[in-house]
C-alpha cells in the first residue's frame, strides 16, 4: 500500500510503498476513502522539516537543552549520532481520515466490518487506529464532510474550555480551518462572533458563517474594533486559533477582554505573558489540548480504557461524535472550506501547494475505489525491497528482524550489517519503520507480519527487538522453528515465561544435539573493550572483590510502557538486568543472595521501584551493589562502576574513562567515544554461528541473570 511520509531532516515528502498494517488489540483496520490535508498544521511540519539545524534548534529550545545535557554525559559524537538518527526517521503525515472498517481487533465492541468511520488516521490507503480515536459516521454525512471531524473536534474542545453562554461576545483570532469551524460552533452556541485575519477570502467565509470580521491587513486597531463590537464593555472571551511565533495575539486578547474574561489558546503563539495584562482584570488563560480528554493518555488511546461517561462527559471520541452529529444536522457547513480535491496517487501535489504559498484551505485527498478485493489488499503485508537473494548455509547467518524501533535501527541493525550477516526481512507492526529500515540497511523485504519472518525458509537467525512482553513468546516460536535467536533484553518478564524458555531450549538442544540453535540476549556491556580490560585485570586476583555500580537511569513517566509490569516488566527487569549481568560477568561466580531496598514513599514519587539499591553476594565471596536511580540529573554521567580489591581500585566512568589506582602496569584506558560493547556483542554472536561454536553468553548465565531480576523485585515487594 501507499502512505505519505515526511523525512524530518530534509522536510521532503514521499508517497512510499509500505506493508499493509495488521490489526492490533483495541484497534480498527480501516480502508481509507478520503483524508484531509490541513494547510495550516501540515505546512508547519513541512517548514520545520526543511529548516536547517540552526533554525530547528531555534524553534525547539527545550530540545537544545536536552542535547547539551547529553553531550556532557555521553560525549559529542554519540550525541551527534543520536540527533542524526532522530532526524532520519520517517514521519507519517495526516490526522484526518475517513474510511470503511476492514478488520476489528480483539477487545473492540460497537464497531463492525463495513462501518464508515472518521478517525485521526494518517494519509495512507490502509490505517490501523485505536478504537477510542474512531467514530461512526451518520448516514446523512458524506465522506468529504466527515474528513473534517478531527479538525472540528479541535475547535470544539477549545470552545468547551471557554464555556460560552448564550449572547456572549467572542473574538476568534486566526481564521484557518480550525478558526472557521470555531466561528460556526460559537454561532451554534448563540454567541456573537468577531473574526480577525489578514486573508480577505477567509474573512468572507467567516461573514458567510455569521461573524463580524476585521481585516488586519488594513492595519486597523483590533482593540477599538473589539470595544465597539462589545458595546464598550470588552469582549467576554477570545479564542486564539492562529499560528505565529509572536506574543501579540495573547497580549491583544488580554486588552480586548472585560474583567474576568477568558482566553483559550487552540493554535500556536508566543507565550511570554505580561502579568499586568492579566492581573488587573483577573483574566483566565488556558491552553487547549488537541481533540479533548484522553489525548496522549496511553491507557485511553492504546489500551481502549474509556473514561466514565458520568464523570468525563466529553472525551476526544465523544467530541468526534458531536461534530459528526452537527454535520448530520447541517449546523456545520464544511463544503465552503474545501479549496482543492487531489487524487491520492498525486497527493504530493498537495504539499507542493501548501509549500508554495498558493492560497489553500482544506485539501481533500481522494482515494480510488480498490480494484482488488479487500482480502487481497490485506494480504500484501510484505514489500520486496531487493531482488538479491541471500545464500543459506548452516554457517552463514541470514537475519530476519522483528522490531524496527530506535534501538534496532540505531544500534542492532548497523552492528549486524557491519558483522557481515545477511539481512533478509525486517518487520514492524505498522510497516512504516520496517520499510524505512529495510531500505536503509539493505534488507530484501519489509513486512508488518512478524510471524512470516520466523516461518521464512530464507532466514536462519531471528533478531527480536520488540516490546518486552513479546520477547519470551517470540523466542519460543523462533526456537521451535530451529532458528538462532538474538533477543534484546530482557529474556522474559515473568517466571512462567522464563520456565517455558528453559523447557523448550533444553528440549531443542536434546533433539538437535550438535546442531542446536544459539540463544543470545543483548547483554552488550560485558563486551565493551574497557570491561574486557577490567576482566583481564581482575581475573588474576583470587580474593573476593567489592563492586559498586551507580546508574543515573533518568526519569521515565509512569505511564510509559516500560513502567507497565504487564508490558515492559518495570525498569529493574527491563533495564536493570544489564547491570546484574555486568557484575555477574566481572565476578565470574554465581549470585547466591539478593536484597533490595527502594526509596520511601512521598507525594511526588508515583513510581518507586526505579529508585533502588540492590545488594548481591556471589559464591566466591565477592559482593556487588547496584544503585539504580531515576531521580538524578541528566548532566551527571549515566553509569559509573568502581571495583575494590587487595588495595587496588578500578573506576569506569560512563564507558569512556577507565582509571586504575594501585595497579602495577595499568593507569588508565580512555576512549574518544563511548563504547558499551554493542557491536562486539553482535559480532561475537555472528562469529559463533559461523564457527559452529557455543553462544557467547552461556545459557545458564542468561537464566541466572533473569531470575536474579525477579528475585530483586520479590525483595522489593
Amino acid at each position: 500500500m501507499k502512505q505519505i511520509l515526511q523525512h524530518l531532516g530534509s522536510g521532503e515528502t514521499h508517497l512510499s510503498e509500505i506493508p499493509s498494517p495488521k490489526v492490533r488489540e483495541n484497534h480498527l483496520l480501516i480502508e481509507t476513502t478520503r483524508s484531509l490535508v490541513s494547510s495550516g498544521t501540515e505546512r508547519m511540519l513541512v517548514e520545520f522539516g526543511k529548516a536547517n539545524w540552526i533554525d530547528k534548534a531555534r524553534q525547539q529550545p527545550e530540545k537544545v537543552r536536552m542535547v547539551l545535557d547529553k553531550v556532557k554525559a555521553d560525549g559529542l559524537m554519540p550525541t551527534i549520532d543520536a540527533v542524526r538518527h532522530k532526524l532520519d526517521q520517517p514521519l507519517p503525515m495526516g490526522y484526518c481520515n475517513v474510511g470503511r472498517i476492514l478488520e476489528v481487533g480483539d477487545g473492540v465492541a460497537g464497531f463492525a466490518i463495513g462501518d464508515r468511520v472518521a478517525s485521526n488516521g494518517k494519509h495512507a490507503e490502509i490505517v490501523c487506529v485505536p478504537r477510542n480515536l474512531c467514530a461512526k459516521i451518520p448516514d446523512l454525512v458524506g465522506d468529504e464532510e466527515a474528513a473534517f471531524t478531527v479538525v472540528g473536534a479541535i475547535a470544539l474542545q477549545g470552545i468547551r474550555l471557554l464555556q460560552p453562554t448564550l449572547g456572549e461576545a467572542v473574538v476568534v483570532t486566526g481564521l484557518g480551518l480550525i478558526g472557521l469551524m470555531t466561528v460556526q460552533l460559537l454561532k451554534a452556541h448563540g454567541c456573537r462572533v468577531l473574526g480577525l485575519d489578514y486573508d480577505p477570502a477567509k474573512l468572507t467565509l467567516a461573514e458567510i458563517f455569521g461573524a463580524d470580521v476585521l481585516n488586519l491587513a488594513q492595519n486597523p486597531d483590533p482593540l477599538d474594533a473589539a470595544m465597539a463590537f462589545s458595546r464598550g464593555r470588552g469582549v467576554d472571551a477570545v479564542i486564539i486559533t492562529a499560528s505565529t511565533k509572536s506574543n501579540e495575539p495573547v497580549h491583544q486578547a488580554a486588552l480586548m477582554c472585560r474583567k474576568r474574561g477568558r482566553i483559550v489558546l487552540v493554535g500556536v503563539t508566543g507565550l511570554e505573558l505580561s502579568r499586568a495584562d492579566f492581573y488587573e482584570k483577573e483574566l483566565s488563560f488556558q491552553v487547549s489540548c488537541s481533540y479533548g480528554p484522553g489525548r496522549y493518555d496511553p491507557q485511553y488511546e492504546e489500551c481502549g480504557q474509556d473514561y466514565p461517561f458520568g464523570l468525563v462527559r466529553w472525551t476526544e471520541q465523544r467530541n468526534f461524535e458531536a461534530v459528526l452529529d452537527m454535520l448530520a444536522d447541517r449546523r456545520l457547513d464544511v463544503g465552503p472550506l474545501i479549496s482543492h480535491r487531489i487524487p491520492f496517487d498525486t497527493a504530493l501535489a498537495a504539499y507542493d501547494l501548501i509549500s508554495s504559498g498558493t492560497p489553500s484551505l482544506g485539501i481533500i485527498l481522494q482515494y480510488p475505489a480498490s480494484k482488488e478485493s479487500s482480502t487481497k489488499r490485506l494480504s500484501i503485508r510484505t514489500v520486496t525491497l531487493s531482488q538479491e537473494p541471500h545464500s543459506i548455509t548452516a554457517s552463514d547467518p541470514v537475519v530476519g528482524c522483528i522490531g524496527a524501533g530506535n534501538y534496532a535501527t540505531q544500534v542492532l541493525l548497523p552492528a549486524f550489517k557491519s558483522a557481515g550477516a545477511g539481512l533478509h526481512s525486517v518487520a514492524s507492526s505498522t510497516g512504516v519503520s520496517a520499510a524505512h529500515a529495510g531500505r536503509k540497511f539493505g534488507f530484501a523485504e519489509a513486512t508488518s507480519d512478524g510471524r512470516s519472518v520466523i516461518d521464512s525458509v530464507l532466514t536462519n537467525t531471528i533478531v527480536i527487538a520488540t516490546r518486552h512482553d513479546s520477547h519470551a513468546r517470540l523466542v519460543c516460536d523462533s526456537l521451535k522453528a530451529g532458528k538462532h535467536v538474538f533477543v534484546e533484553k530482557p529474556l522474559a518478564i515473568t517466571r512462567e515465561d522464563l520456565d517455558a524458555i528453559i523447557q523448550l531450549y533444553q528440549s531443542v538442544c536434546a533433539d538437535k544435539k550438535n546442531s542446536s540453535p544459539l540463544l543470545m540476549v543483548g547483554f552488550n556491556r560485558r563486551f565493551s573493550p574497557q570491561i574486557v580490560e577490567m576482566k583481564r585485570l581482575l581475573v588474576s586476583i583470587e580474593q573476593p572483590k567489592t563492586f559498586i555500580m551507580t546508574v543515573n537511569a533518568g526519569h521515565i513517566p509512569p505511564e510509559h510502557w516500560t513502567q507497565d509490569r504487564q508490558i515492559g516488566g518495570g525498569r529493574i527487569i527491563g533495564e536493570g538486568c544489564h547491570f546484574v549481568d555486568l557484575l555477574r560477568f566481572l565476578v565470574g561466580s554465581p549470585v547466591t543472595t539478593v536484597q533490595a531496598l527502594m526509596m520511601g514513599s512521598s507525594n511526588h514519587a508515583i513510581v518507586r521501584d526505579d529508585k533502588v539499591v540492590i545488594s548481591m553476594k556471589f559464591e566466591n565471596g565477592s559482593t556487588g551493589t547496584i544503585h539504580y536511580l531515576a531521580n538524578g540529573h541528566k548532566s551527571f554521567p549515566k553509569e559509573r562502576l568502581e571495583v575494590f580489591s587487595t588495595g587496588r581500585v578500578l573506576q569506569l566512568d560512563n564507558f569512556r574513562r577507565l582509571t586504575g589506582f594501585g595497579w602495577p602496569g595499568f593507569r588508565k584506558m580512555n576512549l574518544w567515544r563511548q563504547d558499551k560493547g554493542n557491536a562486539a556483542c553482535v559480532a561475537a554472536f555472528v562469529d559463533a554461528i559461523r564457527q559452529g561454536g557455543p553462544s557467547p553468553i552461556p545459557f545458564h548465565e542468561l537464566v541466572e541473570v533473569t531470575r536474579t531480576t525477579f528475585d530483586i523485585m520479590d525483595s522489593l515487594a
